[in-house]
Formats: C-alpha cells, structure tokens, sequence
C-alpha cells in the first residue's frame, strides 16, 4: 500500500434511473477512469450501493484543492473523454447533486490506497464489501474525532469492524462550482469486510452489544443534528478500494 498522497477526498451518491445502472457502470469502468486520473485526480472507489438498486457510490481523490480545481476543469470542460461520454452518462443520471467534499479527521486518518487496478477489461466482481456511515455532527469535527477515536473505534473493532479510514468535511470553498457540494458538517468512516456475512456479523453484533446500544450510541447521537446515514456498498470489477 502507498501513502496517503490523496488528502481531499470526493463521496459522490447518484440516483440513476430504473434499470440502468449497470450501463453506467460498464461505461464508468471502461472510458472515465483513466481519462480521469490522467488529469491529476484518482478513482478511489465505484460500488453499487446494496440497499437501493438505482444508486451509483464513488469516491474520487485530489492531492489539494487548487489541483481539483484545475483537474475538473481540464476533465469537465476541456477534456475530450467527458465531452464524448456524457451524453451516455447524463441518460442514466436524475440526480448527481449529493457529494461531500472531505478531509482526513486527523492525520493518518486518510486511505492508504494500492497502486494498481484491475484492467480496463476486468468483469470479475470482488466478494469484498464496504461499510460507510455518514454522522451529520452537532459539534466542532475535532471534539467528534476525539470522542470516535476513544469511545467508538473500540466498540467497532470488538464487532470486527476496524474503520479503514475516517473523514470530515473540508470547509475550504468549493474550487469548482459547476459542480455543486453538500455544505453539511459530517464525519465518514469506512470499514473493509472479506465478504458481505463478515458485514452482517459485524451489525448483527452492534445490536446485540450493551456497550453499544446503551452507553456509546447514546452519547454519539446526543453530538449529531440527525440520523446516521449507513451505506452497504459492493465494489464494482475496477474499484481500486476493494
């Protein structure tokens, strides 16, 4: 695994119309990885979000915002791959609007990310499985860092969910406008399973948990300005976070 070079961090969720979003995929997967990543950004991750069948979750990363800047501008308006594959694209697209634009919750929080994918010619989905859970906080980012890393993170590891990586929001302007940026504060953290049973063990232990349910969940909700959002996510055949 390589450092973590890739400190700005896009969650993108799109609603797709009925039906198509394995057409999204295949085009995703095949024509705007590479196209991407040539103009200063990384692909971290595309899944298939488990629980809603017209959701596409991915993640891409920047080294800083100035380079996002530049890179959406040299993908989005003066590329020629998006020019040529939008129009495919925006045809499974009805909403693209939910995306959080994140930074490490602390300095090594960030993801460590291999430095190879699949080939562009890969269909072979992992059995791997992703959890992502979304806090929309009621607190400074710091005091809910502090409270996850002492309080939550045990309870996590003891249900066999150690976060891979854990995110807040990054408060800087967005640097590319056209594409618009969800300006809640939240904390992300992501969790890596073997398969999607060690996922549902690992949920199944949380509900059962006292430690959890009545002490640790308590006080984490009592720092949130609403429901966690959790997202069961299964990487597609070129995800790179799988």
């Amino acid at each position: 695994m390589t450092e973590n070079v890739w400190p700005v961090v896009e969650l993108r969720q799109y609603t797709l119309r009925p039906g198509t979003r394995d057409v999204l995929i295949e085009l995703f997967d095949r024509e705007l990885v590479e196209s991407q990543e040539a103009v200063g950004m990384r692909i971290v991750a595309q899944f298939r979000d488990e629980d809603d069948p017209d959701r596409f979750v991915w993640l891409r990363a920047f080294p800083d915002l100035a380079t996002r800047g530049a890179a959406l501008t040299a993908f989005y308006v003066d590329g020629t791959a998006w020019r040529t594959h939008a129009p495919a694209a925006r045809a499974t697209m009805v909403d693209t609007d939910n995306a959080l634009l994140l930074q490490p919750a602390a300095p090594a929080s960030g993801f460590r990310l291999p430095g190879g994918r699949p080939g562009v010619h890969a269909t072979d989905l992992p059995e791997s499985r992703v959890l992502a859970t979304i806090y929309y906080l009621d607190t400074r980012p710091a005091e809910f860092t502090e409270f996850f890393d002492d309080r939550v993170r045990p309870i996590l590891a003891g249900s066999g969910a150690s976060p891979i990586a854990c995110y807040v929001t990054d408060p800087a302007p967005n640097t590319f406008a056209a594409l618009p940026i969800r300006e809640e504060s939240v904390f992300v953290w992501f969790a890596l399973f073997d398969n999607a049973d060690r996922r549902a063990e690992h949920l199944d232990r949380l509900t059962v948990s006292t430690a959890w349910t009545e002490d640790v969940y308590p006080q984490l909700v009592k720092r949130l300005s609403g429901p966690a959002e959790q997202l069961l996510l299964a990487p597609t055949a070129r995800s790179l976070l799988r």
